[in-house]
């Protein structure tokens, strides 16, 4: 699975790259039932990735090269293997242990029977199946229901309880106090759930996407319990969920806000939160409350030049409205990788994974656009976050093989959704080395997930310094946009943009961005060069370039 001595002994590659931080996903104690995100103690590496001192070694090692460093913070809920559940399931019903946690009685299989054999309301768990799980007494005797809002193995805390708020930012502090730059707060529409827990006939997913939300003939929406359905997406369809978006969300974030300033003004949170419209998610961005917001619309939004200037006028207009930037991202570790969602028949579309009996990709068209797409989002003003992989074209591994999904989505479902495994696997590094070079020099130990054979040529001993490649594609770009500055720029949509046309132009600062989503080639304006292209156009010919081929992305200077 690599560990933070692999992540220091790459970190001249990314300084390279010219990125400006790492935000690194869990590496705390956990028994990984969800690659993490089940934390069994927040103030501790897991063995598997190393010790709190070479995580000190690698966070001295990128301040050192001017890289700052964000880290996973996961507040949702615990491991089962946390200390707190532990005690929470020794310790009776009423319990302050167990108010750590949400613990509620079961609702009677026959009123007035006491036996509490049916949850304590119907919410599904985002990964499939029930929301609730029942514990054992002292005897052995059935006993209380606790909440899992994601896998079983992953209890929901109480954030109605002081201690749970006071540990949290304890946390923060330990981490501050070892120097990181900031913290990703997964899950950060979660945590807060109406008073009462009341039932609620939908159905949340982890990621929302554009599934088909047909139900069967006679279906309610939120009548599946069983794990075998898959997950469909709440908004715009279903009514607002009661646990997630709550308004208490932004008192914790103005606490925590609160406990970042004491360490100085350059610290940051950056919220995980699947909220729609973009006005509700720039509530979490406002003075008091977190400084940046993964902007999922833009996500969303595909290969289609119409639905990608939609997505950048309202996210721009939504973050302006609070005083805060905005950010881009294209692809993330919990959806399928934007190279190979570009290359499917609809490139708007948004699988929760795919599948070898799935539609398979054009990987060059992909590629092609995610090229195109990439210099537009590194273009627009805000702060731009890249997946790891992506700089090397790295489609997904859609052909994963079931034995080798680790995804609790995955199996809660019974298959039905296919999980995040694919867009998870290993970098490729070296070519010819075992793993391709993830794993060990001196160890023959296969990677956690396999890679595919297509990785091969996209390794970065394989890109590196090769003109034309992804890789050095996205250098050039990352330089461009350093550069010029375009992250503290502004947008102006320019004269030549025709989005029912499939054609994006804007303007930022005195760059020309002109991105053909169209059917036909469209011609370069007079007066102007192109200063890079997402084609593989030799430097020395780009001044020749006259027009901007079908699915590729230019930036333009004037002469």
């Amino acid at each position: 699975m690599g560990d933070l001595r692999g992540v220091t002994e790459r970190l001249p590659y990314l300084e390279k790259l010219g990125v400006d931080a790492v935000w690194l996903s869990p590496f705390y104690k956990s028994p990984q039932a969800d690659g993490g995100y089940d934390v069994a103690d927040y103030r501790q590496v897991d063995p598997l990735f190393g010790s709190l001192d070479d995580f000190d070694a690698m966070l001295q090692d990128a301040h050192s090269r001017g890289l700052k460093v964000i880290v996973d913070l996961v507040p949702n809920h615990t491991s089962d293997e946390h200390a707190w559940f532990q005690a929470a399931l020794r310790a009776a019903p009423g319990s302050p242990e167990r108010d750590r946690y949400i613990f509620r009685p079961g609702k009677d299989s026959v009123p007035g029977s006491g036996d509490g054999n049916r949850a304590p309301n119907n919410w599904k768990s985002i990964f499939g199946g029930p929301a609730w799980s029942r514990v054992a007494g002292p005897d052995g005797s059935p006993g209380e229901w606790y909440l899992h809002l994601f896998d079983t193995r992953q209890p929901d805390l109480n954030w109605e309880n002081p201690e749970v708020h006071e540990e949290m930012r304890s946390v923060l502090r330990f981490w501050l106090d070892r120097g990181v730059d900031g913290f990703r707060v997964d899950v950060a529409h979660g945590m807060v759930k109406e008073k009462g827990l009341p039932d609620w006939d939908g159905a949340a997913s982890m990621v929302e996407g554009t599934h088909s939300l047909a139900l069967p003939p006679g279906d309610a929406p939120g009548a599946h319990t069983d794990a075998e359905e898959p997950h469909r997406a709440v908004s715009p369809v279903y009514p607002p969920s009661p646990f997630f978006d709550q308004e208490g969300v932004h008192d914790i974030y103005r606490n925590w806000h609160r406990v970042l300033a004491e360490y100085g003004s350059d610290r940051m949170m950056v919220a995980e939160a699947w909220v729609e419209p973009a006005e509700r998610l720039a509530r979490y961005v406002r003075p008091d409350e977190m400084q940046q917001a993964f902007n999922f619309d833009f996500l969303l939004a595909g290969w289609d030049a119409e639905r990608m200037a939609a997505a950048i006028d309202a996210s721009l207009a939504a973050a302006s409205s609070v005083g805060a930037p905005c950010t881009w991202v294209l692809s993330n570790h919990d959806t399928v990788r934007h190279p190979t969602r570009f290359g499917l028949s609809d490139p708007t579309t948004f699988p929760k994974g795919l599948a070898a009996d799935d539609e398979q990709p054009d990987s060059a068209l992909g590629l092609a656009r995610a090229r195109a797409a990439t210099l537009v989002s590194l273009a627009l003003p805000g702060s731009a976050y890249l997946y790891q992989g992506e700089e090397l074209g790295l489609p997904e591994h859609a052909t994963l093989p079931a034995e080798a999904r680790q995804d609790p989505t995955f199996f809660r479902t019974k298959g039905a959704e296919i999980g995040r495994d694919g867009c998870r696997v290993p970098l490729p590094w070296a070519a010819d080395l075992p793993g391709y070079g993830f794993s060990s020099r001196h160890s023959q130990a296969q990677p956690w997930l396999p890679q595919p054979e297509s990785f091969g040529p996209l390794a970065a001993d394989q890109q590196e310094g090769e003109e034309g490649s992804t890789l050095e594609l996205y250098k050039a770009a990352l330089a461009f946009r350093s550069g010029r500055r375009l992250g503290l720029g502004s947008l102006e949509w320019d004269d030549l943009h025709a989005p029912d046309a499939g054609v994006l132009a804007f303007r930022n600062g005195d760059v020309l961005v002109l991105a053909n989503m169209g059917f036909a080639s469209a011609p370069i304006p007079a007066g102007y060069r192109v200063a890079l292209a997402s084609g593989p156009v030799p430097a020395e010919e780009l001044a020749a370039v006259q027009e901007v081929p079908v699915d590729c992305a230019v930036y333009l200077e004037r002469v």
